[in-house]
Parts: structure tokens; C-alpha cells; sequence
């Protein structure tokens, strides 16, 4: 979507510069048409270049959670590309949503090692007490019975990060008399373990690779698009050729969406099937699931459903709350940018800020760009994008640690960081703007392309 309005609005403005203008004068670019031999680009060769970089980034760094079982490829498509948007427009809270889905995953795989190590040493305790012929004797009867048996601790392997990953993801769906249930949180999956209500699910490290459709070729692709972008911007600087805004901007998106490719190089990609974890207990089935709750239409926090709606998808990233619509719950599937615990807050904070200061300071490279006018320079925007971040990671830090939030202090807290978080948006939307805007006559060097025969030694 923002790509495609990027195209529209780019083309608008090349149109609109190559025609004449009020006084019969007329503003023509070079094109490579008018001198085969130089060395130029055209307007579109810059949207062009800079929208393939972008979604070769997005498209291989956005690990989506597990879709419904029965849903179709258009709604997994849609989902899809519509966090993919989400990356363009706020890539520091995709570092967020990556950097808490990191500790999830690490802090699952430990969970779950831990039961199995406790599960193994109950079993060698109990094999200290029967013996060798009774465990035969046992193992020939219940061969012979026929009945069923849970896997052994001895058949539990160690889970990873990967796996991890595949628990907060939705990778683990309770079935109820042979019929789907509702997704599995890492919690509760280890707590009916725990209980014996399921059994340990067995699935290495290899079978959920081996689910996942994520492939070196694409990988390589997005790095190699990423890494030519790159040193065309680093050549340009070198032989002080001027650059656009829109190439600043696709470079700071790039660099977080690197960031977040980065905590989530371990998290299996498009996985399209979840694991069957069966309910073999008598005990009732239980009722209060995470991902079974449908929430009420009529709830006071739709009082506001445009703005609600509107602000849950940048609420969920941040890891404030994750809204269980109707739809995920009907489809058995977890929320699109959901799919993660409560773990390291501080942490996930600081990188999070640190991520929206370092989007901000890139943007501030464009300082001394050729601005048509005053009112069109983006410094203040620039400015604002990458301090915001600072006071808001000090402030609700301070919130955290030295006030209580039930207290008048902790409201002003709040506050002021709920008019920051308003700031840093209008900051964004402003960069936006005024990148677009820029589009409208381009200095001169811009359509110059970069001499490569200078980096290359003449003896």
C-alpha cells in the first residue's frame, strides 16, 4: 500500500515538473534519452530502486505467525502484506514486537527444559525402585494389551529458541474429542503438561525447519538488493553526488528491518500448520483459555471502535496488549501481531527507543539537503523523530522503577508520555510529507549516476 501510494505520488510529481509552467517557461530534466553516452537516472529509476529494496527487506524479514487451519491463501496474503505495511510505517515497533518475541522464545525453551529435565530424573528415580525384570514383565503386558502409551522422557529432546519461537507463534492447537480447540500459549501448554492433562508434544528442531517455507534463496536475493542499495549510497557520498530523501528514508527502514530479520533469525517463516496437542485428561476441559476469549462487542473499549481500531495494531506491537478479535478466535489462531509473554520489559524498552532514535538520526543526514523553501526543511521533524524516543524511554522507565503509577506522579507520567507518543507521530507523518513533497524538483547531481571506474585502481 504505502509503496504503491510512493509510485502514484511520484509519478504525479515527475508529470507535473515536465509540464510548462505560468509563464511559458518549463522546468526538463536530463533523461538518458537526450545523451545516450552520459551516465544519468531518471525519477523513476530512484522509486524504482528504492521500492524493490524495500520489499525484498520487508517481505523476508516479516516472520508471520501460524494462520487459521482452514483459512484461505487471500486472508494469509492479506495479513501478510498488511504487516508488511506495518513495517514500512513503524519499523521501530517491529524491533519491538522481534525483540519481545526474542526473550519469549528463550524464555519458553527454558520452561520447557526444565520440565523435561524434572520428568527424566522422576522416571530414573522410579526405574531405582522396579526392576529390570519387572519393567520387562511390564513392558510385555502392556505390549500385549494393546493399550496406548505417552512418549517417554527418554524420547523428549531439548527445545531451542526455534522451538520457542513455534510455541508463541501458534504452533501448538488443543484438540478436544479429535475437533480443534483453541491455540496453546506457552503457559498453558506447559501447564497441562505439568498437570498430565497432554502429552509433552516431540518435535525437534529439524521438523519445524522443515514446516517452515523460509529458503536461502530469498534471503540471499533481499541481502544482495540490500547490500548493491547500500554502496550505490556510499559510492554517491564518496563522489559528493547529492541523494533524495526517499533513499534516506528507504535506507533507515532497511537498517531496523535488518534489526528485527535479526531477532527473528531463529523464528520458522510461514509456517502454515500448527502441531496437534490432544486433551487425554477426564478432568473438564478448560474454559479460560488466552486465545479461546472472544472479546464483547459491547466492552467499553470499543466505545471509540475508529480510533480503537486504528491504534490496536501500534498497541499490540508495542507489547501493551494484543486484541483477540472474533475472527482469530473463530479461525483458531492467534493475532497477527501478537504472540509473545511478558519478559525483560526494560530491556525491550531500551531497544525499542533506541530503535525509533537511530530511524530519526539517519533521517538527520539529509541536514544540509536543498530544500525548495524554509517551510519545507525537515530538521525539526528530523529533531523530533530522534529525541522523542529518549524521553519517552526515560520516562516511563523512571515510571517503572521509582513511581507508583497509582499515584498523581504516575499520571503525569502518562501523560506526558502519551503526548510524546503524539509527537513522535506527527514527526513521522511530517518526514513523510515533506519526502514526497522533495519529489517535486530534484537538484541536479541527483540524476547523476555514480562513476564506478574511480574505484578501480588505473596503473
Amino acid at each position: 500500500m504505502t509503496l504503491l501510494l510512493y509510485t502514484i505520488l511520484a509519478c504525479i510529481a515527475f508529470v507535473s515538473a515536465s509540464l510548462p509552467s505560468l509563464n511559458g517557461t518549463s522546468v526538463r530534466t536530463l533523461d538518458a534519452s537526450d545523451c545516450p553516452s552520459c551516465n544519468t537516472r531518471t525519477l523513476w529509476d530512484i522509486i524504482w530502486s528504492c521500492g524493490v529494496t524495500l520489499f525484498a527487506c520487508t517481505w523476508t524479514a516479516v516472520h508471520t505467525n501460524v494462520p487459521g487451519m482452514d483459512e484461505k491463501a487471500f486472508a494469509i496474503t492479506s495479513r501478510r502484506l498488511f504487516t508488511m505495511v506495518m513495517a514500512l510505517i513503524a519499523p521501530e515497533l517491529m524491533v519491538t514486537w522481534a525483540t519481545r518475541q526474542f526473550f519469549s522464545a528463550r524464555a519458553a525453551a527454558k520452561d520447557f527444559n526444565d520440565e523435561i529435565g524434572a520428568q527424566r530424573a522422576k522416571t530414573q528415580g522410579d526405574h531405582q525402585v522396579i526392576s529390570e525384570a519387572t519393567v520387562q514383565s511390564l513392558g510385555e503386558i502392556e505390549k500385549s494389551s494393546g493399550s496406548p502409551s505417552g512418549p517417554k522422557p527418554a524420547d523428549f529432546t531439548v527445545w531451542t529458541a526455534t522451538n520457542g519461537f513455534f510455541a508463541w507463534m501458534g504452533g501448538f492447537m488443543l484438540y478436544i474429542d479429535s475437533k480443534p480447540h483453541a491455540t496453546l500459549t506457552p503457559p498453558e501448554l506447559l501447564h497441562f503438561v505439568h498437570e498430565g492433562y497432554v502429552d509433552m508434544p516431540i518435535i525437534t528442531e529439524a521438523d519445524i525447519e522443515d514446516r517452515s517455507k523460509g529458503d536461502g534463496l530469498s534471503k540471499g536475493i533481499a541481502i544482495l538488493q540490500l547490500a548493491w542499495f547500500v554502496a550505490q549510497l556510499v559510492a554517491r557520498y564518496v563522489q559528493n553526488l547529492p541523494v533524495t530523501l526517499l533513499e534516506i528514508d528507504t535506507l533507515a527502514i532497511t537498517a531496523l528491518t535488518c534489526i528485527a530479520y535479526c531477532l527473528w533469525w531463529k523464528k520458522p517463516k510461514d509456517v502454515r500448520r500448527p502441531y496437534v496437542v490432544h486433551w487425554k485428561a477426564t478432568a473438564s476441559p478448560p474454559s479460560d483459555l488466552t486465545y479461546e476469549k472472544v472479546e464483547s462487542e459491547d466492552s467499553g473499549v470499543c466505545c471509540l471502535p475508529y480510533f480503537f481500531y486504528l491504534a490496536d495494531p501500534f498497541v499490540s506491537l508495542m507489547g501493551i496488549d494484543a486484541y483477540v478479535s472474533p475472527r482469530a478466535t473463530r479461525s483458531h489462531r492467534i493475532p497477527s501481531l501478537g504472540g509473545y509473554g511478558d519478559y525483560h520489559n526494560m530491556t525491550t524498552l531500551f531497544l525499542g527507543c533506541f530503535s525509533g532514535m537511530v530511524f530519526g538520526a539517519m533521517h538527520c543526514l539529509c541536514w544540509n539537503y536543498s530544500f525548495q523553501s524554509h517551510t519545507e526543511q525537515w530538521r525539526a521533524a528530523s529533531l523530533g523523530t530522534a529525541c522523542v524516543p529518549v524521553f519517552l524511554f526515560i520516562n516511563i522507565g523512571c515510571s517503572i522503577w521509582l513511581v507508583d503509577m497509582d499515584s498523581g506522579h504516575g499520571l503525569i507520567m502518562i501523560i506526558a508520555a502519551t503526548i510524546s507518543s503524539f509527537i513522535y507521530i506527527a514527526a513521522r507523518i511530517t518526514l513523510i510529507i515533506l519526502m514526497m513533497l522533495s519529489l517535486r524538483s530534484l537538484p541536479p547531481g541527483v540524476y547523476d549516476t555514480v562513476d564506478w571506474t574511480r574505484f578501480v585502481p588505473h596503473f
